[in-house]
């Protein structure tokens, strides 16, 4: 949809990808820009969605996993979240990434909000949801997957999303989303 109150558009000439893996591609295009200039402009495709779950239990408190995360070289806190397959149910996605990452099961999922990831390089989508009536359970990390996992009380996540304990994009606007509709779900 573009909603856009002017016109001007991007023409692509020609396109290649340049590189893929089993997560992403990426493609190089030669463009004419909406201001009449000839450059190229690279387009990260993901293969994958990324789901986003704040799991809140009956007292609260929410669980963060904590990660090395290679591209930054750093460890990140945030909350579990994950890839999943584009034509598969998105729902079926965050269910397993929360069990997967935490051990929890959710007999409740709500969808919070959509985001675009990351629109000015990549087409990635993320779907961000709350998990209720929570039963715990074991995990099931993927082989790149070595994780810590804190249960907090949700002021305490949202806190640290406050003051930068907590970066991933997803993870912030997760807490804060949430955090802004707290009436709505009684938290």
């Amino acid at each position: 949809m573009n909603d856009s109150p002017f016109a001007p558009h991007w023409t692509t000439l020609a396109s290649r990808w340049v590189y893929e893996n089993n997560w992403i591609r990426v493609r190089e295009d030669e463009v004419i820009t909406p201001t009449g200039s000839e450059g190229i402009y690279g387009v990260v495709k993901f293969r994958n969605r990324a789901v986003a779950i704040v799991p809140i239990d009956d007292e609260g408190h929410t669980w963060l996993v904590g990660q090395h995360r290679y591209p930054l070289d750093r460890f990140s806190w945030e909350v579990p979240m994950g890839g999943h397959p584009l034509d598969q149910e998105p729902r079926d996605g965050a269910l397993r990434e929360l069990a997967e990452e935490t051990g929890l099961r959710a007999a409740e999922l709500t969808e919070l909000l959509r985001v675009d990831i990351s629109n000015s390089i990549t087409d990635e989508q993320g779907i961000i949801y709350l998990a209720r009536d929570l039963t715990p359970g074991a995990t099931d990390f993927d082989d790149t997957e070595d994780l810590a996992i804190r249960r907090v009380p949700f002021d305490e996540a949202l806190a640290m999303a406050q003051d930068g304990r907590i970066s991933d994009l997803m993870s912030v606007t997760a807490l804060m989303s949430l955090a802004l509709r707290r009436k709505e779900f009684n938290l």
